[in-house]
């Protein structure tokens, strides 16, 4: 199965233990952005934008690592869009922040996802696994 990582910059190393833990249990990593530089024209956002679309068309699943960024929202809406398993994961929780969460985070195709890093692995990977 083809998996996406969405979150912000500022997880940057949150995003690229998941990923490999995830190609460690046999997971496709469908794009890394995490090798990106920040953008500094137009042009290299709409080529960065167009490879993340790709990266979540192409994707089975997505995580989405919280706090997360606008381009992580955008891209969970297009995963929603497409139907895919969302993961989406809360280390403290805040997504039962009534005052600060979103309604797409209460959907029933988005598994909300609480606890330790290895928690949110653990629980993508045996989920999948028992669905394949």
């Amino acid at each position: 199965m083809k998996f996406y990582v969405a979150s912000s910059f500022k997880n940057i190393d949150q995003v690229r233990y998941v990923s490999q833990k995830l190609k460690d249990k046999g997971f496709i990593h469908t794009y890394d952005w995490t090798q990106n530089e920040r953008a500094s024209t137009f042009e290299e956002l709409e080529e960065i934008g167009q490879k993340e679309k790709n990266a979540v068309f192409d994707a089975d699943f997505i995580v989405v690592l919280l706090p997360a960024g606008k381009g992580s929202h955008i891209e969970l809406g297009i995963a929603l869009g497409q139907g895919k398993k969302i993961y989406l994961y809360s280390p403290n929780e805040e997504v039962n922040n009534f005052a600060e969460t979103s309604t797409f985070y209460h959907l029933p195709e988005v598994k909300k996802c609480f606890g330790t890093i290895h928690d949110l692995i653990e629980v993508v990977a045996t989920k999948l696994m028992d669905e394949q």
